[in-house]
């Protein structure tokens, strides 16, 4: 668990941190360098799912041996109109752990609304660029993974970047 008192934003008692895999955790389907060992120091703090919609295919490979929890989205029979739900399925991911006691990180607009929902949401913006929607959803915005999962790995961080 982290807790962390943020003067202007609030109390923090994280106990998960839910992560998007392509275009956060990954590049093209291939997990970032750096990134599994960040992974492995945070599972002592908090609790890491990932959620994806595994555009590549090669997720559970990727994240094997790791200490996370990890959704793949079915894609619906029946594409909908506004879209095909993943956005919906990741912010009712973040409900169902609490989302007051969950940080989001993602880049995609899918991850638009769990980033919102969390307690804290950070959007990144790597390789795979991120949508618009998804930095007006997050509450910070980071150059790239490492410096996002560093946030978490040192709490000072989001001290610095949240306080008024």
């Amino acid at each position: 668990m982290l807790e962390l008192d943020i003067p202007g934003f609030g109390f923090l008692s994280l106990e998960h941190l839910v992560l998007d895999f392509n275009g956060t955790l990954a590049h093209d389907g291939a997990l970032l360098p750096g990134v599994a060992g960040n992974l492995r120091r945070l599972a002592g703090e908090l609790s890491l799912h990932v959620v994806t919609a595994d555009t590549h295919g090669g997720c559970a490979r990727a994240l094997d041996g790791l200490p996370v929890r990890l959704t793949v989205l079915k894609r619906p029979a029946i594409p909908r109109d506004s879209g095909n739900g993943e956005d919906e399925a990741k912010l009712a991911l973040v409900r169902s752990l609490g989302a007051t006691h969950c940080a989001a990180v993602g880049n995609g607009r899918n991850d638009a609304l769990m980033l919102q929902a969390a307690a804290v949401g950070v959007a990144v913006v790597q390789g795979e660029c991120a949508a618009m929607a998804a930095l007006h959803g997050a509450d910070l915005i980071a150059p790239d993974i490492l410096a996002a999962l560093g946030l978490f790995l040192v709490p000072a961080r989001l001290l610095a970047g949240l306080r008024q």
